[in-house]
């Protein structure tokens, strides 16, 4: 694996007047309700230490109040941490002066917000420009790029409107426009969809996955919602008061939760949606198989291309290299959650 492009090492955030001295507290055991209840203090992080690889989106998780927005505020330094390196190929972001820490938010970190941010009395045009603006690029340059980049989320023809003659749907492709058009290679998600409409929803997601194809940004995604994190995430980091509970390849982790937490939040996940062939096969045997299928296919297409039967075996293919074999009895069992049985 390549080395991170960004790399979080035993980062911790307190709020309050004195946050520095409540470090010792903290690490020596205290909890985020007893520091609040005896000091007054909140701990927003705690020892997060995450790797995100270049061209990749790492999408953190977990409910209201979990450290998810306090963390991805740390990255372009919204927040200051108490405590912990935030390293960007290398660089510790938390070392930078000024001058190079608004270069950084100019030009390498894009971010793209749940509330859309876009300025009401620009144009869709001039809002996808901005970025560029600030950067002090001439006029006929900013509108070209951001032109191109309007027309690749579906928005061509709309570029003299205002934000308010577009619905939530398009004006968050107004927002992804701006943050492409910065040109920076990293982009900063927080919550960016939960505002929208639930098909609106999943057409933005497809969007981004489809640009991801092409232009292989570090993405860092913040959401509340499971079924979107297990759809965008090459890596999954899930928090609870904020610390991490569990992190790591978002099928792993269906597959494998961790402690109870876990469990509860997958529990009720549609399976055979979400779960692909490779996570379930195993290697080859000696017997015949009813096919081939491919190692990224949900479990939900194979089960209705054998008909249900769960007497037939597949040949897991890709680019003509047989990888391994899936059972469909393997399959079924992949589909119960560990744990519940154990509770019938």
């Amino acid at each position: 694996m390549s080395a991170p492009k960004i790399a979080l090492r035993g980062l911790y955030k307190i709020f309050g007047p004195d946050d520095a001295a409540m470090m010792a507290h903290v690490r020596n055991g205290m909890g985020k309700a007893e520091l609040l209840e005896r000091h007054k203090h909140v701990l927003g992080l705690e020892d997060i230490s995450v790797d995100m690889q270049p061209g990749e989106i790492t999408v953190v998780m977990g409910l209201s109040g979990s450290g998810k927005s306090t963390l991805i505020r740390h990255l372009n330094r919204l927040i200051e941490p108490t405590a912990g390196e935030i390293l960007l190929d290398g660089e510790d972001v938390t070392a930078l002066g000024p001058d190079a820490l608004r270069r950084l938010r100019q030009k390498r970190m894009s971010m793209v917000f749940q509330k859309f941010a876009l300025l009401p009395h620009r144009t869709v045009l001039q809002n996808a420009a901005t970025a560029l603006e600030v950067q002090g690029v001439d006029r006929p340059t900013r509108e070209t790029e951001a032109q191109k980049w309007l027309k690749r989320v579906g928005l061509d023809g709309y570029e003299g409107r205002y934000p308010a003659q577009l619905s939530g749907g398009m004006q968050q492709r107004v927002g992804i426009a701006r943050a492409l058009t910065s040109n920076a290679d990293i982009m900063l998600m927080d919550e960016a969809f939960s505002a929208l409409d639930p098909l609106i929803r999943t057409d933005m997601q497809n969007l981004l996955l489809e640009l991801q194809l092409e232009l292989k940004k570090t993405i860092v995604f913040i959401t509340h919602d499971l079924d979107e994190a297990l759809k965008l995430a090459d890596h999954l980091v899930i928090l609870k008061d904020g610390a991490v509970v569990q992190q790591g390849e978002p099928q792993g982790i269906l597959l494998a939760p961790a402690d109870p937490y876990i469990e509860d939040f997958v529990r009720d996940i549609n399976r055979a949606r979400v779960l692909r062939v490779r996570s379930v096969m195993g290697p080859v045997q000696d017997r015949a198989c009813a096919g081939d299928v491919d190692p990224d296919d949900t479990l939900e297409a194979l089960i209705a291309r054998s008909g249900g039967e769960t007497n037939l075996c597949y040949r897991v293919v890709r680019n003509g290299e047989t990888l391994g074999q899936i059972d469909m009895r393997d399959l079924v069992r992949a589909l119960v959650p560990r744990g519940v049985a154990g509770r019938h």
